[in-house]
């Protein structure tokens, strides 16, 4: 019954805001309501569920999506986005485009969650839009899949970290195994899903508000070494966070303070400061053109936050309603490989409730038993359940609504292009997770 209603849910969602077009906003909540109601949750707690939902989903996103869009926005008035953008076309060429945003969004997205170098690098993105001419997938959706694929795949992300610490797996040979699953497949759906007709026939314009429109002369640009100081900056801070987290033990306040600064809302909010300084002052512009780039961003970001805070409502309405000690109930009693049993209720949370993180946490819970007696590597596992975790996101996960409104897609639109390409990048996982057990058997590794 519970997943009938999740089905049911998502249908009205989508009557909603396709045939009704109704705000995604009012329809998430509308939506939530009524589920919250059919799954038994007291009409006295209702308001509460939702406003945890929208808090705890706001609280995650809006530091890290308002600082970063405010850090783009200035990029791209005073240049330094097309800058980057032109050296990237210099180094790699307009038929290389997607093969440069897929290496930028690989890189990047090792060690930064999706929303946040989802954030950084969109500007650069849109830039090369506007300057090569090229639809707006083309450009965009080769970075969304390597970030999403990065993400969801591998360690320091909160999804596999967690599963390798319930699983007592080597987060570092999770990752060193993960890599040789997640690049190719990566690569492989990142360049082909834009070729796709389905794909190819949608046409979105750059939302108004999120980046420049000016065409700048080389004078008028600051530097490259400036640009990419400041685009590399938030990078350079998170990424050293993970890396000593990874590699250093102990509880010291020099650790405490490698992990606050590298915390991405502080890195954001340091980057914020030295784009200031960098393309205000520094370059001859006044501190009040910089507040307007500053309030541009904002006002586009609204209806974004919104959005995104409601689907969580959406999600913790799911979650609240028991759905997922229900999926751990009927999968309790399943004879299947343990691999294949991880990714597929993994899979099955996923779908039920959107949130990867609660997916990988409840899915490692049930197959932690399994582990002990099948003869199986606890980092293969990790891999299983994370991969698992990145399938069908669709109107209940909120990184559904963050690319969706980025792209300037309708809600039909964004289902046939991400709940696509992110169940095909599960089911490649899971081959790959499959192929790299056999042969850590077969070498004996």
């Amino acid at each position: 019954m519970p997943l009938v209603v999740v089905g049911i849910s998502v249908l009205v969602l989508l009557l909603l805001m396709t045939r009704l077009k109704l705000n995604g906003f009012a329809a998430l909540l509308l939506v939530a309501v009524a589920v919250a109601v059919v799954q038994g949750i007291p009409v006295m707690n209702i308001p509460d569920v939702l406003s945890e939902g929208i808090g705890g989903q706001i609280g995650d996103t809006m530091l890290v999506i308002g600082l970063g869009a405010m850090v783009g926005r200035i990029m791209g008035d005073s240049g330094a986005a097309q800058r980057i953008a032109g050296k990237i076309l210099d180094a790699f060429g307009p038929r290389w485009v997607q093969v440069a945003m897929v290496v930028t969004a690989m890189l990047i997205g090792v060690t930064m969650f999706y929303e946040v170098a989802f954030i950084i690098i969109v500007p650069i993105a849109f830039t090369l839009v506007r300057v090569v001419g090229a639809n707006l997938l083309w450009v965009g959706l080769p970075m969304s899949i390597s970030l999403s694929t990065m993400h969801s795949f591998l360690p320091p992300h909160p999804g596999p970290t967690a599963v390798a610490a319930t699983f007592d797996a080597s987060v570092g040979l999770t990752l060193f195994y993960g890599l040789f699953i997640a690049v190719p497949a990566g690569a492989l759906i990142s360049l082909l899903w834009p070729r796709l007709p389905f794909i190819k026939a949608m046409t979105p314009s750059i939302p108004k508000g999120l980046v420049s429109e000016k065409e700048f002369t080389d004078e008028e640009m600051p530097g490259l070494g400036w640009s990419l100081a400041v685009a590399l900056f938030p990078v350079v801070l998170i990424a050293g966070a993970a890396v000593t987290d990874m590699a250093v033990s102990g509880d010291s306040p020099f650790l405490h303070t490698i992990h606050f600064i590298g915390s991405a809302p502080i890195a954001l909010l340091l980057t914020l400061s030295l784009a200031i300084w960098a393309f205000g002052p520094r370059i001859g512009r006044s501190l009040s053109d910089v507040s307007s780039s500053c309030a541009s961003a904002v006002q586009a970001m609204a209806m974004i936050l919104l959005v995104i805070g409601a689907g969580g409502a959406f999600k913790n309405v799911l979650v609240e309603g028991g759905i997922a000690d229900y999926i751990q109930d009927v999968t309790a009693g399943w004879s299947v490989s343990p691999i294949i049993l991880a990714w597929l209720i993994a899979v099955i949370l996923r779908v039920a409730l959107g949130s990867a993180t609660v997916a990988v946490v409840t899915a490692s819970g049930v197959v932690l038993p399994l582990l002990a007696g099948g003869g199986v590597s606890p980092e293969m596992m990790v891999l299983a359940v994370s991969c698992g975790s990145i399938a069908f996101s669709h109107v209940n996960d909120p990184g559904f609504w963050l690319f969706k409104e980025y792209f300037n897609l309708s809600v039909i639109q964004a289902i046939k292009v991400r709940t696509t390409y992110t169940t095909v990048l599960s089911v490649l996982g899971l081959g790959g997770v499959l192929a790299a057990e056999r042969a850590i058997d077969i070498l004996g590794l």
